[in-house]
């Protein structure tokens, strides 16, 4: 007989988060993410998200009490809003392989989305778009990044399984192979770029972007190239400055680019790209995403000792949509390139993007693109 808990205390938010490290340990592909971070994100007192968003988190367990999946209910209040929809989003869903068990904690997400006077249940989703997103449908060979969720293959096929529920969206990741040199279609648009329209690099320190505002301005433009992305509401002054505090500071500015419109007077910042050092390796050495004992050591050596870095995790790309139809991205990749060759860089690898986002999964074109993993979001009416 399945029950369905409600998660109600520390203790058991400690065990929603360790389940999905115990579902899929051993397991080769699987990236834990950071215990720390998960904890926080869902922590009702920590994420500034909870400003906008409600949420309710359930784990499913078996006579016995042990636990065999879980499910995160969460309203984005502002996400609804700015899209005209009545959704309650199902993220951090995770469970053995039965169907029982997947069916009533989808039960419950719907039930708690009704009680919220919501109409459909549509994930899995996060609180935000920067919160991991889509099950993963193909690719399960594939090794993770810090910034997906892994999956099993049977998820899928309980997802296929339920009446009612349909595909919403399909995304899909894309390895690139690393180039000896930079590709002369990027170096020539680059080029014109900024002869013709006068936009140039700018480099910005961690001082820069963690003391004089560079980093807001980052993730303000993140938030207007953003805006029209399915589900995406903007980032507020909170939930900006918990970002740059979580991220930044474990970036190396070599990987950070940013384009600015010599045009005006103030050099206007019209687009970014963010990548960092893969850590998907060093997380699969810690302790079930744990820092300590020896978990530090192995992020620490991958961000600021090796100077090798094999892999690179291009964690967010924008541009204004006026500068991207003027080639701007490519003074990005011309900018980026070097970097990763003098890192030792193999391949690099993109986070989710949306099948129907041509601006964006066009761009790699002289990069060899291998698109090696696929997600789905799914909607229900309610």
């Amino acid at each position: 007989m399945i029950t369905i808990k409600t998660v109600k205390t520390k203790k058991e938010l400690t065990q929603f988060v360790d389940f999905l490290y115990e579902l899929f340990e051993g397991n080769p592909y699987f990236v834990p993410p950071l215990f720390m971070d998960e904890y926080n994100c869902l922590d009702k007192k920590k994420n500034a998200a909870f400003d906008f968003c409600e949420a309710e988190y359930f784990l499913a367990c078996d006579e016995n009490g042990k636990i065999l999946g879980r499910v995160a209910a969460i309203i984005n209040n502002k996400a609804n809003e700015r899209w005209q929809q009545k959704r309650v989003r199902f993220g951090w869903f995770d469970f053995v392989d039965n169907r029982e068990v997947s069916a009533k904690l989808l039960d419950a997400v719907a039930d708690y989305g009704r009680k919220h006077g919501m109409e459909e249940m549509v994930g899995p989703l996060g609180f935000t778009d920067l919160d991991k997103e889509g099950m993963l449908t193909e690719g399960f060979d594939q090794l993770g990044t810090m910034m997906t969720c892994y999956g099993a293959p049977y998820y899928k096929e309980h997802m296929h399984a339920l009446e009612g529920m349909e595909i919403d969206v399909r995304y899909r990741e894309t390895k690139l192979i690393a180039p000896k040199a930079i590709p002369e279609k990027y170096m020539k648009v680059g080029q014109m770029v900024e002869k013709r329209y006068n936009l140039h690099v700018y480099k910005p320190s961690r001082w820069d972007l963690l003391v004089k505002g560079v980093g807001k301005q980052v993730f303000e433009l993140l938030n207007e190239t953003y805006k029209d992305i399915y589900g995406y509401n903007d980032l507020s002054p909170k939930q900006i400055n918990q970002y740059i505090a979580q991220y930044i500071p474990f970036v190396n500015p070599k990987f950070i680019t940013i384009v600015r419109d010599h045009n005006t007077p103030d050099k206007k910042m019209v687009g970014f790209g963010l990548s960092i050092a893969s850590l998907s390796y060093a997380l699969q050495k810690t302790k079930k995403g744990r820092l300590f004992p020896f978990g530090w050591w192995h992020i620490v050596k991958t961000l600021f000792i090796s100077k090798k870095s094999e892999v690179i995790d291009l964690l967010l790309i924008g541009v204004l949509p006026e500068y991207r139809a003027k080639g701007a991205n490519a003074l990005l990749f011309t900018d980026l390139i070097p970097y990763y060759i003098e890192a030792g860089c193999v391949w690099a690898e993109t986070q989710v993007q949306l099948e129907t986002n041509v601006n964006a999964t066009s761009q790699w074109g002289p990069l060899d693109p291998i698109v090696h993993k696929r997600r789905e979001c799914y909607v229900k009416k309610i």
